[in-house]
């Protein structure tokens, strides 16, 4: 608004002086006419018009001036506005995010935390436990004390890939990667007696090899889980336009189409709709794989339908040749 001002007044002083001078030359050019009856008003009157018409010039110029004004000043306050909006919009989102993100972890905290109290508490009023007893609460406190530390674990994860901690980049096989993915869950597909079929190809990509083992760790883990016994799970590698395609389907119940846009969100768990019975976790899984690939610059997706099985889609860009 100050520089408005300024160059308005820069062109009301040049304006003005322009106008003075017109008229200057107006009366010199008068002043030299022969009066041979063509001027019959003395030379003083026309001295008192130019005044007058400079005077309502320089008034009519201040006015537009103002006008002008108003309208940057107006204009101004509305874009910047909007501009304002703009930019706070991605940090509300960040804190609301944020805050909704400490209250589920509070939320899921609790829950073992609760329970582990609970039976503490009721096998104290019982007086004297006998040993079978103390066993079995021993035993019930240490599987809540192992969910807590998958849950911490989970937490430490997330933060770290957002601060992108020990993330280090080299030319890492998506196929040796699967590999050794595969044998850290090898002993939970021999449990519900699933076969992998699995068509893999050697597609190098830049990034971190660790990273991408639990990317995909967490995804035949999530389709091991969600599948019935006795059935296939699909894996397929391809290349498609400069990036590496990895498709993990698997045979399970599948996922509602209202649950797809939040399946990577963390916390967020659509158990009901893929599984008859209670899936142990904690929604995070996903949302570590999203981050993974996002720190790899590629991009994850779901396609679902119910009664039809789940394919997750992973793409990643190849090393350029």
């Amino acid at each position: 608004m100050i520089i408005s001002l300024a160059f308005s007044f820069a062109i009301y002083r040049i304006s003005s002086n322009e106008l003075g001078q017109g008229l200057n030359r107006q009366v010199r050019i008068f002043q030299q006419l022969p009066l041979d009856g063509y001027f019959p008003r003395p030379m003083q009157e026309f001295e008192n018009i130019r005044i007058q018409q400079l005077q309502e010039s320089s008034w009519h110029l201040k006015i537009n001036l103002l006008y002008f004004n108003l309208l940057i000043l107006f204009l101004s306050a509305g874009v910047g506005y909007f501009w304002a909006r703009r930019t706070m919009r991605p940090i509300e989102e960040a804190m609301e995010a944020q805050n909704r993100f400490t209250a589920d972890a509070s939320h899921e905290l609790r829950t073992p935390l609760t329970a582990m109290r609970t039976e503490v508490e009721v096998n104290l009023r019982k007086g004297e436990l006998n040993s079978n007893e103390a066993k079995k609460l021993l035993a019930s406190n240490l599987e809540e004390i192992s969910k807590l530390e998958t849950l911490s674990s989970a937490l430490l994860k997330l933060a770290s890939q957002d601060g992108q901690v020990n993330f280090e980049i080299s030319k890492v096989s998506l196929e040796e990667v699967m590999a050794e993915a595969y044998e850290k869950v090898e002993s939970l597909a021999l449990k519900k007696s699933i076969e992998f079929e699995n068509k893999l190809q050697d597609l190098p990509v830049n990034g971190d090899k660790a990273s991408l083992i639990e990317l995909f760790v967490i995804l035949l883990d999530n389709a091991i889980k969600y599948s019935p016994e006795k059935s296939k799970i699909f894996i397929t590698m391809e290349k498609e336009k400069g990036m590496s395609v990895v498709r993990v389907k698997d045979q399970g119940i599948g996922i509602k189409a209202s649950d797809l846009p939040y399946i990577f969100n963390r916390f967020y768990r659509a158990d009901a709709s893929r599984s008859k019975n209670k899936v142990d976790g904690y929604g995070l899984g996903l949302s570590i794989a999203k981050r993974i690939v996002e720190l790899h610059k590629g991009s994850i997706s779901a396609e679902s339908s119910l009664g039809q099985g789940s394919t997750f889609i992973l793409k990643i860009p190849l090393v350029k040749a």
